[in-house]
């Protein structure tokens, strides 16, 4: 579907116009969806939203509102990006939203999407009962879950870890933008090996590179603009998993446990590790793709 010449555009007059329009195009240009928002409509919405500089969820009062030709010109400049380049909308924004909280993004970084996120919500109760005085958030990307798990968790220090430089000068600058300078620290560490011995967490939280080569083969464009280092988990997505739960057990103090994602992995997670037994836990869109082991499980 081409830019309409300027005599169609001109007929493009109120939000309500564009937002059609911009369905329309998505759905001519048969985009991927799953950064944040799983369909043409909802994405369309915020990507309007935020070209207007409109708060988020603020639709409805603004629907048959009249727009001016720059901010006409301004969101289908975004709208034709999204559909050309195929590039994920989180990107064009240069944030994305997480139970609430916005956050800094940017392609040195996967968009944050974990579903971890909704578990912290609940400061993830009722599996984690004793106090969080030290956490670890490996595979830290952006920096979110680390963060999120500051908020869930007031009194606990918080190890964010990431291997790439790159992913930790954004976790930076999120750590700032929420203000979480004396709570969070980032760390360079490919997984634990530059980590103090006797650091003993907790709690450890993980989303890691999981996905499986086919996979990785198959990904639709928009996810090829996100870093392969975030996403690739070798032949059957467990590269790193393996090493995680190897070496977990050691940097977990008593009563310690792991949350880790492992997204649609499940069938390779128990091919890999038949003996373990975690408690899945399940979210409002996801089951079995994030595991509880506790140290003495790991240990065993």
């Amino acid at each position: 579907m081409p830019q309409p010449d300027s005599a169609a555009v001109a007929e493009l007059r109120t939000l309500r116009d564009l937002l059609r329009y911009a369905v329309s195009r998505f759905h001519a240009a048969r985009l991927s969806f799953g950064h944040g928002s799983d369909n043409a409509w909802d994405e369309a919405v915020y990507l309007l939203l935020h070209s207007l500089h409109l708060p988020p969820d603020t639709l409805q009062p603004f629907l048959d509102a009249r727009v001016l030709a720059e901010e006409r010109q301004r969101f289908l400049d975004i709208v034709d990006r999204r559909c050309t380049e195929r590039v994920p909308a989180a990107y064009l924004t240069g944030e994305a939203w997480l139970q609430g909280h916005r956050f800094v993004v940017d392609p040195r970084v996967i968009i944050p999407r974990s579903p971890i996120s909704e578990l912290l919500e609940e400061s993830l109760q009722p599996w984690v009962e004793g106090p969080v005085h030290r956490a670890l958030d490996l595979c830290t990307g952006s920096g979110c879950l680390a963060i999120l798990t500051a908020y869930a968790f007031p009194e606990a220090q918080v190890d964010a870890v990431d291997l790439s430089a790159d992913a930790l000068e954004v976790a930076r600058i999120n750590i700032a933008l929420h203000g979480m300078e004396e709570q969070v620290r980032p760390i360079q560490s490919d997984l634990f090996d530059a980590l103090p011995a006797e650091n003993q967490y907790d709690l450890i939280l993980c989303n890691p590179p999981y996905v499986n080569q086919d996979s990785m083969d198959a990904l639709p464009p928009e996810y090829r603009h996100e870093p392969a280092l975030a996403l690739a988990g070798g032949d059957d997505g467990m590269d790193l998993v393996r090493r995680i739960l190897r070496d977990a057990p050691a940097r977990m103090a008593p009563g310690a446990h792991l949350v880790l994602e492992i997204g649609h992995e499940y069938d390779h997670f128990v091919a890999a590790f038949p003996e373990l037994e975690p408690i899945w836990l399940s979210t409002a869109a996801t089951d079995h793709q994030i595991l509880l082991l506790s140290k003495e499980q790991l240990e065993s």
